[in-house]
């Protein structure tokens, strides 16, 4: 069977864009991040002031360094960096993993995810609201899809670097990184709860919290 296209990866994008943020109501209405009008999203800057470098990023050309703690690194082109995609319910993402490297299980509140695996191969999945791990192996020109809200992460168990791209029906999807989330909140989750959720002593949960905290 032939693998999917780039094409038919940005054919799946442009699609998931018809169940996403609200639609807009104008040509374009690019993100102005110092304006003090607070909405669902970002004001508009003044159309007098708008220039094709709000269209334009450069970010996920190369790869990222991935000598992290969890051997990947996420690059993000959502609004934050492209203010041009205010409204229009669309980003995307590069990811690198070195070898053995993970991108922990997450979720993205405000979007489904889609991932075309540039190099490589990953073990990838998601787990369903019942409880269900559903989950598989992808490799070069693979698509594999994560419904919103759902858990889901990737691992590169292979012996080499891999790169996979990640288009969001959302212009900023949100991430919760389950483990940070619960152990690195601020202020902190309080021992008591986590070490009842997780059915483990509370030294254990001040030696995660630990190990999670914000670097100073």
């Amino acid at each position: 069977m032939a693998k999917p296209s780039l094409l038919t990866f940005f054919s799946l994008l442009v699609a998931s864009t018809l169940a996403a943020d609200p639609d807009m109501l104008q040509d374009i209405c690019v993100a102005d991040p110092n304006s003090a009008v607070k909405v669902n999203g970002f004001a508009c800057k003044p159309a007098a002031e708008v220039t094709e470098a709000d269209f334009f990023f450069q970010g996920l050309a190369k790869p990222g360094a991935t000598n992290t703690t969890m051997g990947s690194l996420v690059t993000a082109a959502n609004v934050e960096k492209i203010p041009g995609l205010n409204t229009l319910g669309v980003s995307m993402s590069r990811v690198d993993y070195a070898p053995g490297g993970l991108n922990p299980p997450h979720t993205h509140p405000r979007a489904t995810e889609i991932v075309f695996v540039l190099d490589g191969t990953l073990d990838v999945g998601f787990i369903t609201t019942a409880n269900k791990l559903i989950t598989k192996t992808i490799t070069k020109g693979d698509v594999f899809v994560f419904p919103r809200g759902l858990v889901h992460f990737q691992k590169n168990n292979g012996d080499v670097p891999a790169a996979a791209l990640a288009a969001f029906n959302s212009q900023f999807p949100g991430t919760q990184s389950i483990a940070a989330t619960l152990f690195a909140a601020t202020p902190p989750v309080p021992d008591i709860v986590l070490s009842k959720a997780f059915q483990i002593g509370t030294r254990d949960v001040k030696k995660i919290k630990s190990r999670l905290a914000p670097k100073k």
